[in-house]
């Protein structure tokens, strides 16, 4: 089965290089791509440059894949393995205590997977988690907060066999003067939801990372589901 993905880039990129990248993306070198269009559109342009979405084929045959998503993962999977990869200011004793808890007891066996999908953490997500780690925000809240503003989940080609199954497609241009407003509006609008003071309401039960510190939750958990 094959499934159609875009990767927003200045540039018409025919033929990915294996190896190639940041190393501090958020799942680690890779190839990162989405299933929107219109993302791969606001993700290729800055204020004044235009870009292209440039469009694939995936041959999912054959490839392992870990989706963060699934019902079997919570939202702290996807952290420790942000935790593991991005370059995270950990400014707080409670921050860091967190970061090698998580890291230890939450952290699922990603490194062999051909192909991650999961949340992107652009700005506004990685603020928000930062916010979680620092027990400013609740488990709920992060949860919450990561669908706001559609800000976008990325599939991302982590093997030399996934990259051998990537067929280029096209490369549909990216205007700068559209899509980079689209851009800065989601980002807003995902912000301003954030900050509202319905978002930020603390509930009865509410889970904060002292809690789960405290209690030494586990993956099984219920209460993280």
């Amino acid at each position: 089965m094959a499934i159609r993905i875009y990767h927003g880039s200045e540039n018409r990129i025919e033929k990915p290089i294996y190896g190639y990248g940041k190393k501090y993306n958020d799942y680690g070198v890779g190839f990162y791509c989405t299933e929107s269009i219109d993302m791969a559109k606001e993700w290729a342009v800055g204020a004044e440059r235009s870009g292209y979405a440039n469009v694939y084929d995936l041959n999912m045959e054959g490839l392992s894949e870990l989706d963060l998503n699934d019902t079997e993962y919570c939202m702290l999977h996807w952290l420790s393995v942000l935790l593991q990869n991005r370059e995270f200011e950990v400014s707080s004793a409670l921050a860091r205590e967190a970061k090698e808890y998580l890291t230890l007891h939450f952290s699922p066996t990603y490194l062999s997977a051909d192909v991650i999908r999961g949340y992107r953490a652009d700005d506004s997500y990685f603020s928000f988690a930062q916010d979680f780690l620092n027990g400013t925000i609740s488990y709920r809240q992060l949860s919450a907060a990561m669908r706001l503003g559609k800000l976008g989940r990325q599939i991302v080609l982590k093997s030399e066999k996934a990259f051998s199954q990537l067929t280029f497609v096209d490369a549909e241009i990216a205007k700068a003067d559209e899509w980079f407003a689209k851009k800065q509006l989601r980002d807003k609008t995902a912000r301003n939801d954030y900050f509202s003071s319905r978002m930020n309401r603390r509930e009865p039960g509410d889970l904060y990372i002292t809690h789960i510190l405290d209690e030494e939750m586990k993956a099984d958990d219920e209460r993280l589901r």
